[in-house]
């Protein structure tokens, strides 16, 4: 083999094309992948055409498309960082969001899920029942938001900012929702309260 030109190395004739020859390297590479010797002639071979081909470009007797790398020009190129849409968000983000395990998921909404029932389905769903509901959902939503990283203020915070647009924003819909849809028995306080307890389940699991 060391007799052969680097041509007849890589199995492939004086006039092949670039993508032929690069063809040719990689499926020897994958042939003769546990020898080291034999990679290094293959390397070797393929170093020895481009420097042919790039000899011949300077002489103008071909054209060597500009995608070609040459040895002497040849960068290692960075590996693409395979990054997670969580690794893709900004900084900050990535600081409060977390990636819950199921139990994370399923024990708040357990909770949560219960809490909905009594504001929806209790026979004196009045405010009182709802107001008390609503102590226990912040409580819940407290306590597994201190649970994950023991930040007592921060999980405060957290609840009370999902208590106050949970609230907010149940109350907007439900006042335009609702009217249109007789068939619901909900009162506005009923509706909003599922709503901020959906929010706060939403939060106790997927921040920190």
């Amino acid at each position: 083999m060391s007799d052969q030109s680097p041509y007849e190395k890589l199995g492939v004739s004086e006039d092949a094309s670039f993508d032929e020859i690069q063809d040719a390297r990689n499926r020897l590479f994958e042939q003769y992948s546990g020898d080291s010797k034999s990679v290094e002639i293959i390397e070797a071979a393929y170093d020895a055409i481009l420097m042919d081909r790039l000899r011949m470009r300077q002489e103008g007797k071909i054209k060597v498309p500009e995608r070609i790398r040459f040895p002497e020009l040849r960068v290692q190129s960075a590996p693409k960082e395979n990054l997670t849409p969580r690794e893709q968000s900004p900084a900050w983000l990535q600081k409060i969001l977390d990636q819950p395990s199921g139990t994370d998921v399923l024990l708040p909404g357990v909770w949560f899920l219960g809490l909905s029932a009594i504001s929806v389905f209790y026979p004196a769903a009045g405010d009182q029942v709802l107001q008390l509901a609503l102590v226990i959902g912040v409580g819940t939503s407290i306590f597994f938001l201190n649970r994950k990283e023991g930040r007592f203020g921060r999980a405060v915070l957290f609840t009370l900012v999902g208590l106050i647009i949970g609230l907010i924003t149940g109350g907007l819909i439900a006042n335009l929702l609702l009217p249109q849809i007789p068939a619901i028995s909900f009162t506005a306080n009923q509706f909003s309260t599922v709503l901020t307890f959906i929010l706060l389940w939403l939060i106790s699991s997927f921040l920190r």
